[in-house]
């Protein structure tokens, strides 16, 4: 297999340390349960695979007046937010040798949905602040159709990501 035919995921890790491994993966109750039940791991927040704490990187915390309810839905009161946990070299636990291990359905959703940025109202655009686009994407081509993420999908993704953290809020 060439660079040229490796997936857009693989090709960026032989350029670049990756969104899998550079940052922190926000996971709602839905993605835990979903994680769980595919992998037989505890889901309990301290368990196998997420933990509750406050990002390293301040920017996942501040207000976003673009997103004014992000901070709300994602961040409780003590500062905290529910992650997947990181190998000590700061690599999603979930990080293979060949990409993510976990298949694209059971993924949490912030990661199925990137590169595309988005707010609750809807997507945005593509997101390249971890992407190297214009080293993998075509001429004229587009991150989201290279990586086969249309609009239609990755806008359910969006609304179910909103409605799971909606819903994680209530519980509170």
């Amino acid at each position: 297999m060439t660079a040229e035919t490796l997936h857009p995921c693989a090709r960026c890790a032989r350029m670049q340390r990756t969104c899998c491994q550079r940052a922190e993966i926000l996971v709602t109750t839905a993605d835990v349960r979903r994680i769980a039940a595919h992998t037989g791991e505890n889901g309990a927040e301290g368990g196998a695979f997420v933990e509750r704490r406050a990002p390293a990187d301040a920017s996942y915390v501040e207000d976003d007046p673009d997103d004014p309810r992000w901070k709300l839905l994602t961040v409780a009161a003590d500062g905290t937010r529910r992650m997947l946990k990181q190998k000590a070299d700061g690599d999603c636990v979930f990080l293979g040798a060949a990409g993510c291990v976990l298949p694209t359905d059971v993924r949490p959703l912030v990661c199925r949905l990137y590169p595309w940025s988005y707010d609750q109202r809807g997507l945005l655009g593509e997101d390249a602040d971890y992407c190297p686009k214009t080293a993998l994407q075509p001429p004229q081509g587009r991150m989201a159709l290279l990586l086969d993420i249309p609009v239609g999908i990755a806008e359910g993704w969006r609304s179910q990501l909103y409605a799971e953290l909606e819903s994680d809020l209530r519980s509170r």
